[in-house]
């Protein structure tokens, strides 16, 4: 396990999915990380490449070719080196390898680099094309933040406060994991969305080209807030499992297949398309 730590923030994360494990408020004294309870969801922040969402029949289509591609992708199962680290920085790589082609046919070194700024967590992806062709890929993150903080009051006394008011509207997914087409108005209440246990009955909030470009977790019972910033990301997924006192807020590069819509890659909805010899990278960044 690696630790990184200042005067806010004590941060650890995992070599396997290069995944936050804690997210430890000093000031506050309290832990926002979801603790990945296996009986309710063994995650915390699983990183999402090469895909993000779910792909009709669990296949990736490349020129035509079939692979075998679960949902989210391989990252978040596979195990990353740490490449370097001091105290306040740590930076963790994913290349291809034999195992990776056989999913996933172009050659990448995909490297996650988290670094404190203050009271800010950084969190940048960074997609190196190692191919002699251009690569295609999605990337997000799936970080689940402890609903209530601490011991201050219950899940229904939180919200969600977006950077902008208005209507925002939500695409629905199958029972699958796929969109269907349809949407629904999620209406705020100013830029307020309130939390509930029902909000997720039918699967996440996924919200495609939104104009707000951070979301405030907050309550009127403390004093502590926290924010996810996402400036380079079109797509936000908001998702808890019903009834768990987590939310997670996914800011993504691309999101799942459309029902009886398996495309290429290279035509997926939001695929990132990687020149060969160039660099792709994108941050996000958690704030208390």
């Amino acid at each position: 396990m690696t630790v990184i730590e200042n005067d806010y923030f004590k941060v650890s994360i995992d070599t396997k999915g290069a995944q936050l494990t804690s997210l430890y408020n000093k000031t506050a004294q309290i832990e926002h990380l979801w603790q990945a309870d296996a009986q309710v969801w063994p995650w915390h922040a699983p990183n999402l490449f090469p895909v993000v969402g779910g792909l009709i029949d669990n296949q990736l289509i490349v020129n035509g070719q079939t692979y075998p591609l679960s949902r989210h992708g391989f990252a978040r199962q596979s195990e990353f080196v740490l490449k370097e680290t001091d105290t306040q920085s740590a930076t963790f790589s994913l290349q291809y390898s034999e195992e990776t082609l056989k999913v996933y046919p172009y050659q990448f070194d995909f490297q996650i680099l988290y670094d404190l700024i203050e009271n800010a967590l950084r969190i940048t992806y960074k997609v190196i094309n190692l191919d002699s062709k251009p690569i295609y890929f999605s990337v997000g993150g799936h970080p689940a933040f402890n609903i209530p903080f601490g011991a201050d009051g219950v899940y229904e006394d939180y919200y969600l406060e977006f950077e902008n008011s208005g209507i925002l509207e939500t695409h629905l997914l199958s029972p699958e994991g796929y969109f269907t087409g349809q949407t629904q108005p999620v209406a705020l209440q100013g830029n307020h969305l309130p939390l509930t246990k029902n909000l997720f009955n039918n699967d996440a909030l996924v919200f495609k080209n939104i104009q707000s470009r951070a979301v405030s977790i907050k309550s009127n019972k403390t004093d502590t807030a926290l924010t996810v910033e996402f400036p380079h990301y079109n797509y936000l997924g908001i998702w808890a499992k019903p009834g768990a006192n987590f939310v997670c807020i996914e800011p993504w590069l691309g999101c799942a297949d459309a029902d009886n819509q398996a495309k290429d890659i290279q035509f997926k909805e939001g695929i990132q398309k990687l020149d060969k010899g160039h660099v792709f990278e994108a941050p996000y960044y958690i704030s208390i």
